[in-house]
Formats: structure tokens, C-alpha cells, sequence
């Protein structure tokens, strides 16, 4: 898919995985529009809504409304990426801090535990928790901070 591919509305249905009637329901709501028109007037699609469609599609995965969609692609539009990085890593960093609080709250309870109880616990708990601290590690060893 190059840069300046630009997909008419059966490519970039195909290409999103959605139908060609939510193309014409997502450009008739404002969600995505065609870069430009044909002179046979068939709209064409840039890469970068074929981008759209995906942030789309995960958000309405997520149980967003469409109206939250539109929302949050407009805030993303006004929004530079340096901002939206730093917004959500101060929300990531606030999140963090919370669960600080909470391991520490949780202290007590855990040296209270049997060693049979304990394991059990941490068996539930540890694949989950080590996939996030995972992340949270790739991201920092990715980032700038490497």
C-alpha cells in the first residue's frame, strides 16, 4: 500500500474489511472523505483513510458511539502527536501510580497468605501483569528515552 495509493470505494472496502454501504454511511456522517473525484465522479480514498477506518474499527470495538467516534477523530485532528504522547502517558503514568497504591495496600494481605494461597494468587495475576509491564518496558527501550 504506497503513500499515494488512492482506492476507490470497492478497493477500500476490501481493504478495511467493511462494506461498501459503511463507506458511504461513515462519508456521509463526516467520518471520512474522499482526497478526490474521478472524472467519471467516483470518489477516491487516500491510504490515510484506509488509516481512519482501522482507528474506526478499533474504536467501535472498543464500544465507542459513533458520535464519540467523531469526537475523538476531530480532537486527533486538532491534536499534535506529540501532545496525544503526552497525554496519554501522564494518564498512563496517574494509572501506574494508582496501582502503586494498591500492591501497597495489598502488602499485608499477601505476607498474611500461605505459600500454596499465594502462588495460586499470582498464578491468576502474573501473565497479565507481566504482558503490561512488558509493554510498558518495550515502550520505554522504543521510545526516546533509549
Amino acid at each position: 500500500m504506497g503513500v499515494n495509493k488512492l482506492y476507490r470505494i470497492g478497493e477500500l472496502a476490501k481493504a478495511a474489511d467493511v462494506s461498501e454501504r459503511t463507506i458511504d454511511y461513515y462519508t456521509k456522517l463526516g467520518l471520512i472523505s474522499p482526497e478526490k473525484r474521478t472524472q467519471t465522479n467516483y470518489r477516491l480514498y487516500s491510504a490515510e483513510t484506509l488509516t481512519r477506518l482501522e482507528r474506526i474499527n478499533q474504536m467501535k470495538q472498543e464500544k465507542y458511539t459513533l458520535e464519540e467516534i467523531r469526537e475523538k477523530l476531530d480532537q486527533w485532528n486538532r491534536v499534535t502527536h506529540e501532545v496525544q504522547v503526552t497525554e496519554k502517558l501522564s494518564s498512563l503514568e496517574l494509572h501506574m501510580q494508582q496501582l502503586e497504591r494498591e500492591v501497597k495496600e495489598l502488602e499485608p494481605l499477601i505476607s498474611s497468605l500461605q505459600p500454596n494461597q499465594a502462588k495460586r494468587a499470582f498464578a491468576n495475576l502474573l501473565p497479565q501483569s507481566l504482558a503490561c509491564m512488558e509493554a510498558i518496558r518495550l515502550l520505554m527501550n522504543h521510545g526516546p528515552f533509549s
